[in-house]
Formats: C-alpha cells, sequence, structure tokens
C-alpha cells in the first residue's frame, strides 16, 4: 500500500512564519522537509530494483567475512560490491536529482529569511557600494531618510572600486538607501526591525544566476556606474544542543534523522 500525505498550504507556511522563532521554524521545517523527500524517492524511484540492488550488496559483504581466507572468492565478491555500488547509484540517481532541484530553490528561498537577521535599531551597519570603475568612486554619495544617519566618514578603496559607510537607523522600519553617482540613483532596501524579514543582502549589476543567492531585489541597470550595493547583515546562529549551528546544517541534520525515522516507519527503500 503506498504512503499518502497531504502537501503545506499557504497558509499553514504563513502561520510557521508568525511564530517569528527562527529555531522552531528549522525544527518543524526539517521533519516536514524529511517526511516529503523520503514519499518523493519513494514515487519516483523502482523501490523493488532498490531492494534487489542492496540485498545483493549485503550478500557480498557477508561472502567477503565468510571467506575472507579465500582470496579468488573474496576478490570476486569485491568487483560485484562495485558492480552493484555502481547499479544502486544508478537506481538512486534520478529520484535525488528529482528532490535535489526543487530543495536547492527552497534553500535559497528560506535563507533569505533564516540566514540572517534584520538590522537592530540604534546598531551601526555597513553600506559597502562597489563602482564599475575607479574613477567613479570619489563620486559616489548617499541619500538617506532622516531615520538613517551616517555616524563615520566614508572610507573610499580605490584599488577595489569600494566606497563603504557606516549608518545607524534611529527607528524600525523599512527604508531605501539612495546611492547617487554620475548623475543617476540607485536605490537598496534596508530593514530595520526586531522581527523576522525576508533579507536581500545585495542589488547587483548581474545576471539573474549571480544574483539567486544573495538578491531579491531587481538588478541594476547593464549601463548602471554601480556594480553592486551590499548592506552587511548579521548572520544568524542557532543554539541546538550544546551547540551552535548554521541553519542550513542544522537544517540537512535534522531532515536526515527525520527521513529516515519516516522511511523505516513507512517501510520505503533508500
Amino acid at each position: 500500500m503506498k504512503p499518502h500525505f497531504h502537501f503545506i498550504s499557504g497558509n499553514f507556511a504563513a502561520g510557521l512564519f508568525l511564530l517569528n522563532s527562527p529555531l522552531a521554524i528549522v525544527i518543524i521545517l526539517s521533519i516536514i522537509i524529511g517526511l516529503i523527500m523520503v514519499v518523493l524517492f519513494y514515487y519516483t524511484s523502482d523501490q523493488d530494483a532498490i531492494a534487489v540492488a542492496k540485498d545483493q550488496l549485503k550478500a557480498q559483504l557477508l561472502a567477503v567475512r565468510l571467506f575472507q581466507d579465500q582470496l579468488s572468492v573474496v576478490v570476486r565478491a569485491y568487483g560485484r560490491i562495485i558492480f552493484g555500488t555502481g547499479r544502486y547509484i544508478k537506481l538512486a540517481f534520478k529520484p535525488l536529482l528529482i528532490i535535489i532541484i526543487p530543495m536547492t530553490f527552497m534553500l535559497v528561498q528560506l535563507d533569505w529569511y533564516l540566514g540572517y537577521s534584520p538590522i537592530e535599531q540604534d546598531q551601526p551597519f555597513l553600506v559597502e557600494v562597489k563602482t564599475a570603475a575607479a574613477d567613479t568612486v570619489n563620486d559616489v554619495s548617499l541619500q538617506l531618510p532622516p531615520e538613517l544617519t551616517i555616524s563615520a566618514p566614508a572610507v573610499h578603496v580605490p584599488s577595489d572600486n569600494e566606497v563603504v559607510w557606516r549608518l545607524i537607523a534611529t527607528k524600525q522600519g523599512t527604508y531605501d538607501v539612495n546611492v547617487a553617482a554620475a548623475g543617476q540613483t540607485f536605490a537598496k532596501r534596508v530593514i530595520v526591525s526586531p522581527q523576522m524579514n525576508r533579507i536581500s543582502l545585495s542589488r547587483m549589476r548581474a545576471p539573474y544566476w549571480e544574483r539567486l543567492f544573495s538578491s531579491s531585489e531587481p538588478a541594476l541597470p547593464d549601463s548602471s556606474p554601480i556594480k553592486a550595493i551590499d548592506v552587511k547583515y548579521p548572520e544568524r546562529s542557532y543554539q541546538f544542543t550544546w551547540m551552535e549551528w548554521n541553519w542550513i546544517v542544522l537544517f540537512f541534520v535534522l531532515s536526515l534523522v527525520a527521513g529516515f525515522i519516516f522511511k523505516s516507519v513507512l517501510g520505503i527503500e533508500i
């Protein structure tokens, strides 16, 4: 009998993020994704062939232990183990590929929420602007809303085509930092909040695949004198089982544990 489950509804996902507890969200998502991965593997794999391949590998490993004093038997067994391992990998590759592609996209989206914290009120943070040419560095300036103030002189690094400002936010909210250069102005969003928010680290002049992992904002125009505007948001760390974790590492560990538990409960071959 095939296992059945219901996918997460949009309302449930929205409610999950209303928890405003990043650790709780990582734990809950890990359990849910562990279940989904196992069930997807079941529906996209040849379970009978995988079971046969695993039984054959176990038989050859047993032969190595039982006949370790007979060199010819051991050599043949190792050859069959190598062949059987290749066959198992081939059987598992298709379902793993189907799982990994959407999983990668999902992790990128979640990292904007779980990987970084918004700026805290009255805490200094850095804004870095990278220009397309060194002669533009000294012409770059910031235009700020009243709630954001510059707390130190700008640092110009012509060798890296870069200008760095240190700012402070005096009030919570979502603001645009406007960067002016060569008669043009480009905005970068800054979030100041104690709550979880969708964080965009950078606004860049780059193709989509380069912006995928660090920017959720529109690309800067190709003709822009600015290559990137970066806001240095603090990275989140997660305290779990007396250790500090990066959320992606913790997610993978917990989802694998959950997956193996669900595999045993549902009787799925992996």
